[in-house]
């Protein structure tokens, strides 16, 4: 019998009274909180690593510090508690059943390393085969047997099929002395049953691509703001140093370009919240590499809420730091310099601007991974976030969501969220 050509006979089944779909900030935190209340939880992830998007920021609001800040301890909470089981490379395929009474099928994907790996990195030396770094946005590469990140949780190696030539170069299966590679591993269902539900899915940058009038793939130097916040990484492409893609040397100017996609009808029509917040905490990363860098932030209007205004007033009183309101209407390139011209109206002046740049930073918006979800349609609104939240009260389906799947916002916001979703699933699981 076969279920989306998964042999039924690589069938896993367990029991647990929470499925939380997403092990980014969000989900690790909605786990490790129902977990310490005595709840059993299963955690799935469709990466082969766990953190989501915060793995792949330099530095994140409120404090500033880097991503192991918050999810070195929430990690270690996740692995010291036995009443959480872990699948990463799991994806969804269908929920069926009733309040309080899922059954889920979850397809995991073949990792093609198993437990015996030790991380000592002999596959990569002899790996033959290249593929784009997806976790630093394919501005690097990796070979075809690769650790998605340094700090990577699990710390186990991953093999990209579509890239490595499997078992006809076999060259990784040869030097390793652990026996850890299985090239010919299957994928397996795990079929689960649980109470309640917590879809935690995150969010992608929109495709840049998509804005054909601001060079975004046809100027190595127009980059988005995820893309810079890798390259300021010390675990980046670039170890940290901010560096021009097309030359790799030092950067002088620098543009903004705010509401890139967002806000628009023709894209998305929504803010996203936390796009002014990061491009100013940017501005930051540059200032401090490149001193006399001049910098051009081009924005409708600059949102800043509670807190976060006393950093915005730091940024503007920086001399090097030049606002102007307006969007911008196009980049194009000066072909006798190589540099790129930013246009732009600013609005308080009523004056066109060209601003010359040596790169040019596209603030995209945040667009919820619902796509595929096996959710009822009603509850994902026309931008595709879910709306299956409130109280168990008012909403008794047993599903719940948290996290930038519901709404934009910053990862303190998220936090809290997710501690509020398990709150409303301890209802549900109580009843049954």
């Amino acid at each position: 019998m076969m279920i989306d050509n998964i042999n039924v006979s690589n069938k896993i089944e367990k029991k647990a009274e929470l499925l939380v779909v997403g092990a980014g900030i969000a989900g690790i935190t909605a786990a490790v909180e129902a977990a310490e209340t005595g709840i059993e939880v299963i955690l799935i992830e469709k990466n082969p690593y766990i953190g989501g998007k915060v793995t792949q920021f330099n530095k994140y609001f409120p404090k500033l510090c880097p991503p192991s800040c918050g999810l070195e301890i929430n990690i270690r909470r996740l692995r010291t508690n036995p009443l959480i089981k872990l699948f990463t490379l799991a994806e969804v395929l269908k929920v069926s059943g009733e309040t309080g009474k899922y059954k889920v099928d979850i397809k995991l994907k073949p990792r093609y390393i198993n437990n015996q790996c030790t991380s000592c990195g002999d596959c990569v030396k002899v790996c033959p085969e290249k593929k784009a770094n997806d976790f630093n946005y394919g501005m690097d590469e990796t070979t075809s047997i690769y650790i998605p990140y340094e700090n990577a949780y699990p710390q186990k190696y991953v093999i990209d099929k579509t890239t490595c030539k499997g078992s006809s170069c076999n060259k990784c299966v040869e030097v390793c002395k652990y026996k850890a590679i299985d090239l010919d591993e299957p994928e397996r269902l795990l079929s689960v049953e649980v109470n309640s539900i917590i879809w935690a899915t995150g969010w992608n940058p929109y495709d840049a691509q998509k804005l054909d009038t601001l060079g975004y793939g046809k100027y190595p130097d127009v980059i988005t703001n995820v893309m810079m916040e890798r390259l300021a990484s010390p675990d980046g492409p670039t170890k940290g140093q901010i560096l021009r893609p097309s030359t790799k040397e030092k950067i002088n100017s620098v543009a903004f370009v705010q509401c890139a996609g967002s806000r628009d009808e023709n894209h998305l029509e929504y803010c996203s919240s936390v796009c002014c917040m990061a491009s100013l905490k940017q501005t930051r990363y540059i200032r401090e590499q490149y001193p006399d860098a001049e910098i051009f932030i081009h924005y409708i209007d600059v949102r800043s809420n509670g807190l976060l205004e006393e950093f915005y007033h730091e940024v503007q009183n920086d001399e090097k730091v030049h606002f102007y309101r307006g969007k911008v209407g196009n980049v194009s390139i000066n072909n006798s310099t190589g540099n790129l011209i930013v246009e732009a109206e600013d609005t308080l002046t009523g004056k066109k601007l060209f601003n010359e740049v040596e790169l040019v930073v596209l603030a995209t918006g945040m667009q919820p991974a619902s796509d595929n979800l096996p959710v009822d349609k009603s509850v994902i609104d026309k931008n595709g976030f879910i709306s299956i939240n409130g109280s168990a009260r008012i909403n008794p389906t047993g599903q719940f969501g948290c996290g930038v799947i519901t709404e934009p916002k910053d990862v303190a916001s998220v936090v809290q969220e997710a501690t509020g979703s398990v709150l409303k699933a301890i209802q549900i699981i109580g009843r049954n």
